[in-house]
Parts: structure tokens; C-alpha cells; sequence
């Protein structure tokens, strides 16, 4: 494939950086269908001190290397189940190009396509929402998974569904948080829901933390989770959650 002309992607990123491994667990089957990848400083720095060194000059680098990362750390630590990474919309310039040192990687470290999510956030603003929605249905096209994370918090929203519907949907943790006692995100939670079993989308529910949070969901036919109730994100490392524990 031929090199982008717009994008600066081999270049030093110019700051090291790790993954920390979050669990996104099917509540019913009491197993891990993902871990997430989540971006670190190289001395376990939030996620937030790393992005804050992105900019304009180096986002390809960082989008390219995040990946990179994910994947070979995944690889390295035996990562029993399928790994989630992020990307950022506005890093990419063409697609089968932008995704060719993926597509090495995955194949360097033998993990199979088939076991790599790619979710895009909606914390950052689609610049071009036609070429995310061809990012999308070339990652589909080479076997990827497709996930629109923090979905109902930020930028893309209902538009980026109407266009391209994913294999899974991330609900944004603002809408999940005491959702047991809350009528407006109740209803708003089930119109979601209805809307995603018509388009044949799984949802996540994300930023799960309490007990409360977590028996509603299960008992409203929420299958895959994910938050602190049952793992913080540890770096270069996973653990398998204890699901005794969440038990009546």
C-alpha cells in the first residue's frame, strides 16, 4: 500500500507509552468477552496526562502507535478473550492505508483479527463524518469487530447510527449512573434498547459501580458490562472478575 501523503504516522511519537486491560463482562454466561485497552503513561499516568501531549502534530503517530501497542501487549500477556481498542476519527486519512500496519501487527503476533474490536469515541468531534462511516465498513470488511463507544454523551450520536450500524454499542456511563432510580434515563435507556435489537446491535452497558446499577440492567436483558464493580483497568495485566461475588 502505497505511504499517505497527509499523515505523519512513522514518525517518533516522542513519549512512551503502556495499555491497562479493563474487562468488558456477559453478565449471563458469567465470562470476559473483551478487555478494553486503555491508554497510560509509561509510569501508569492517566489516560487524561496522555491525551493532553496529543495534538495535531502527532495524533497519527499516537492513533497508529496506541494500536500498536494494544495489540502487541495483548499478544504478549496471553489475553484470553477478544481486545477492544479505541481510535480516534479525525487520525486517519484513508483507511486500507491507515489500517495496513494494523493488519502487520495482528499478523506478527498472531492475534486473530477476529478477536480485535474497534471502537470510536464520541468524546471528540467527527471532522468528516462520510470517511468514519468507510473507516468503519473497512474494518468489517478485513473482520473487525465495530463498536461506537460513550454512545449518547458526545458528538456522533444518532447520525453516525443512521449511516453505519455497529456490532456493539457503548452506552456513555452518565446515562447508566443510578439508573435504578432515575424514570427520564429509564425510559431513555429502553428507547436505546429497543432501537438496538431492531438493528441487530448488542449493547454494553459501560461505567457500571454499584450493585444497584448492575441488578437492573441484568434484569432488563443487559447481557455485556463493564466498570468498577467488577474490575478497575491494571496495566500490562487482567484479571478475571469474580462473578460469585455479584450473586443473590
Amino acid at each position: 500500500m502505497a505511504a499517505c501523503p497527509s499523515c505523519d504516522c512513522q514518525s517518533e511519537l516522542g513519549f512512551d507509552i503502556k495499555m491497562a486491560f479493563q474487562p468488558i463482562v456477559n453478565v449471563h454466561s458469567k465470562n470476559v468477552f473483551a478487555f478494553e485497552a486503555l491508554v497510560r503513561g509509561s509510569n501508569g499516568e492517566g489516560a487524561g496526562e496522555v491525551l493532553s501531549r496529543v495534538n495535531d502534530s502527532n495524533k497519527y503517530t499516537f492513533d497508529q502507535t496506541c494500536r500498536m501497542t494494544a495489540i502487541e501487549t495483548a499478544a504478549r500477556i496471553q489475553l484470553p478473550s477478544k481486545v477492544s481498542i479505541n481510535f480516534m476519527p479525525n487520525a486517519i486519512y484513508e483507511p486500507e492505508t491507515c489500517l495496513a500496519q494494523t493488519l502487520k501487527t495482528a499478523r506478527k503476533t498472531g492475534l486473530p483479527r477476529e478477536n480485535i474490536i474497534f471502537e470510536v469515541t464520541e468524546h471528540e468531534k467527527v471532522e468528516n463524518h462520510s470517511l468514519l462511516v468507510d473507516v468503519f465498513k473497512t474494518y468489517r470488511e478485513h473482520g473487525f469487530l465495530t463498536a461506537i463507544d460513550d454512545f449518547g454523551e458526545g458528538y456522533a450520536g444518532l447520525n453516525l447510527l443512521a449511516d453505519f450500524q455497529p456490532d456493539l454499542l457503548k452506552i456513555d456511563m452518565k446515562l447508566i449512573r443510578n439508573i435504578h432510580e432515575d424514570r427520564i434515563k429509564k425510559a431513555l435507556f429502553a428507547a436505546v434498547q429497543r432501537a438496538a435489537e431492531e438493528l441487530d446491535i448488542t449493547l454494553v452497558a459501560e461505567g457500571i459501580e454499584t450493585i444497584e446499577e448492575y441488578y437492573y440492567l441484568k434484569y432488563n436483558g443487559v447481557e455485556l458490562m463493564q466498570g468498577y464493580l467488577f474490575q478497575k483497568p491494571e496495566v500490562e495485566a487482567y484479571t478475571i472478575p469474580d462473578f460469585e461475588r455479584l450473586t443473590r
